[in-house]
């Protein structure tokens, strides 16, 4: 029996048949027939921002983390410790907390986690141009031909970059070497965390056959419920299915299915992935009913989801306000302009006008506003001969953008917020859905504002 190529991932020396590596002892081998031959791979680092907090922070190293924000937050990342209690990412954070009381419990630090983000994917693109960014911490690659440039195969090269990343950054990463993007993001999820998983196309059908139809992208509750009244609830019913009925049945979706639950996927490694929409939002501790709280609230948002537009390149069309009950019911409502916009004061007036339609004396425990229909954004806001007066405040938007770079974001504000109280919220995620190859990161949270207020500005 031929031996399988085999190396080791802590030293990266050649391996054989023995269970440990004969150079440094390592048990961490990997070895698999079409090793050498495989370039797909999805990186996906390891409970990502609670790896960070853990690194900062050596006191939370032996401890269970959950990073989320108050009891009536949601988990964003939870450590390996915590989920062994049953921890989840976007469970609420009351029962994150029953379930693992010992839990420390930092809040998020997103222009930490961004930065740290960055770090990696410079590594990813040292490896290959091909890197498709899927969200602050994972990514597909295509390593197709870097052999000659990196005198290793893909897979080495790989797992040089997983132990670069863990020993310079200190954060640990997973790896899934696939022939598909499909493929390698199932294989990213089998050996967490520090994991380094390969399926090959040849074991394709009969790995993926014994498992749920949830397995394959997109397919969420709903549809696997209408798929299982088709009878197919396992992988196999759907390779065991004929294509023809599958797109009788199922339309488009059926073909999709039917490809994918045979392994097929023939999705490029795209990284020009183009952003869909920017949001931000926040849980409060307390439900929140009075409008001048919300507007107060909001006002905090916009001008936080102006800043990324700005920094990173984008405008929108069309402004979002997303409000969630105290019984949980979700409600969104959206506005589209005429040009698009990166400014704040834009986004919160369209954004408070749809707030006051819905500010009725319910109580509210999320809030969130954002932009979708992004565009050049050499294209917004232009100058208005007719409206001057809208004109004037973007030119003074922008110079008080300069004052807060310069001397800090509180060095000078909006009238709206003389009177607000410092309140207790939980900031979540903030959110850039991508390209519908991407899986879903959840729901976008965005906002649009109301009617123009002649607000003076002040120095603190």
């Amino acid at each position: 029996m031929a031996r399988l190529p085999a190396f080791c991932r802590d030293c990266l020396h050649e391996a054989g048949g023995e269970p440990r590596c004969l150079a440094c002892g390592s048990p961490r081998l990997v070895r698999h027939g079409e090793l050498d031959t495989l370039h797909i791979a999805h990186i996906d680092c390891d409970a990502f921002y609670a790896s960070v907090e853990k690194r900062d922070d050596p006191k939370l190293r032996d401890v269970p983390v959950i990073v989320g924000g108050g009891k009536r937050g949601v988990v964003s990342t939870a450590c390996y410790l915590a989920r062994v209690k049953g921890v989840r990412s976007a469970m609420p954070m009351f029962k994150a907390l029953a379930l693992c009381p010992e839990a420390v419990v930092v809040k998020p630090n997103m222009a930490k986690y961004a930065t740290v983000g960055r770090q990696i994917r410079e590594r990813m693109l040292r490896l290959t141009p091909l890197v498709e960014p899927l969200s602050i911490d994972e990514a597909f690659l295509d390593l197709a031909g870097t052999q000659l440039l990196h005198g290793e195969s893909p897979a080495r090269a790989l797992a040089r970059l997983a132990r670069e990343v863990e020993a310079e950054i200190g954060v640990t990463l997973s790896v899934g070497l696939a022939p598909n993007k499909f493929l390698a993001k199932i294989a990213s999820d089998l050996d967490k965390p520090r994991g380094f998983a390969v399926i090959g196309a040849g074991e394709a059908r009969a790995f993926l056959a014994p498992r749920g139809v949830g397995t394959i992208w997109g397919v969420g509750k709903a549809t696997q419920e209408r798929l299982a009244r088709e009878g197919y609830r396992l992988i196999a019913d759907l390779q065991a299915a004929d294509e023809a009925t599958l797109a009788r049945r199922l339309g488009n979706e059926g073909l999709r299915l039917f490809r994918l639950a045979n392994g097929i996927d023939e999705r490029p490694v795209n990284p020009e992935r183009e952003t869909k929409s920017v949001s931000t939002e926040t849980t409060f501790d307390v439900d929140i009913s009075d409008f001048r709280a919300l507007e107060q609230e909001l006002y905090r948002l916009t001008r936080k989801l102006s800043d990324r537009l700005k920094a990173g390149g984008h405008a929108g069309r069309t402004v979002t306000l997303k409000l969630k009950t105290a019984d949980f019911r979700l409600i969104t409502r959206a506005h589209s302009l005429e040009d698009p916009t990166q400014l704040a004061h834009r986004i919160f007036d369209h954004a408070r006008t749809l707030l006051q339609r819905e500010a009725d004396g319910r109580r509210f425990r999320l809030i969130g506003v954002g932009v979708s229909e992004l565009a050049d954004p050499a294209l917004a806001d232009p100058a208005d001969l007719v409206d001057t007066v809208n004109t004037r405040r973007g030119i003074a938007e922008r110079a008080v953008d300069d004052l807060r770079a310069r001397f800090g974001k509180e060095i000078i504000d909006r009238g709206i917020m003389l009177d607000a109280p410092r309140r207790t919220v939980t900031p979540q995620p903030d959110r850039n859905l991508t390209s519908p190859d991407a899986p879903p990161a959840g729901p976008d949270a965005v906002s649009s504002s109301g009617t123009p207020r002649a607000e003076a500005p002040r120095r603190r």
